[in-house]
């Protein structure tokens, strides 16, 4: 089933980003094309040096928006005319299939070129951007950490990327120093 985060969790393939140097999980094609066949679809054609920087610009382009847009700003047009320039070349939408717990796109992503494997990233954040949910996207309050999610929580209070990461670390900041006063 498509998830309307799909383009989030691919924006977060780099994390840690208010740190010097932020975690980078995507430094190869390979690992990119892992990482689709994991998230987008079982087989995947390979990616070529060009493909490749093409998808982390990508990556970058949807960070940046969402981050934006967290932020209740605008996001840059040379941002969103990466986004629309390969959802332009993207595969088609055509169909619905039935799947395990749901429906998703039905795409015959082996005809699609390398770089058009990435339809679905584009497709969430498409979605995500034009839909009624992107008030629910936020940034983890951790200022080291830059986590992107989509936040379900009933009141949409969420804070953290999770509670057992940046939550459970906040926690443990604020004890500490709320003992020390105490001292």
């Amino acid at each position: 089933m498509s998830r309307p985060d799909l383009c989030l969790k691919f924006a977060n393939t780099r994390y840690w980003r208010g740190q010097e140097t932020p975690t980078e999980t995507l430094n190869s094609a390979d690992d990119l094309a892992a990482w689709l066949g994991g998230n987008v679809a079982r087989e995947m054609r390979p990616l070529g040096r060009r493909e490749f920087e093409r998808a982390i610009e990508a990556r970058e382009a949807i960070y940046r928006v969402f981050d934006t847009t967290t932020r209740g700003k605008i996001p840059a047009t040379a941002d969103l005319e990466v986004l629309n320039e390969l959802l332009t070349g993207s595969p088609a939408r055509a169909m619905v299939r039935r799947e395990r717990g749901g429906f998703a796109w039905d795409v015959d992503l082996r005809s699609a070129t390398a770089l058009g494997q990435l339809a679905p990233v584009l497709w969430s954040a498409g979605d995500l951007l034009t839909g009624n949910r992107l008030d629910r996207v936020k940034r983890c309050a951790n200022p080291a950490c830059g986590w992107l999610f989509l936040d379900d929580s009933r009141a949409g209070k969420r804070r953290w990327c999770s509670m057992q990461s940046c939550g459970n670390r906040a926690k443990a900041r604020r004890h500490y120093h709320k003992s020390k006063e105490e001292a």
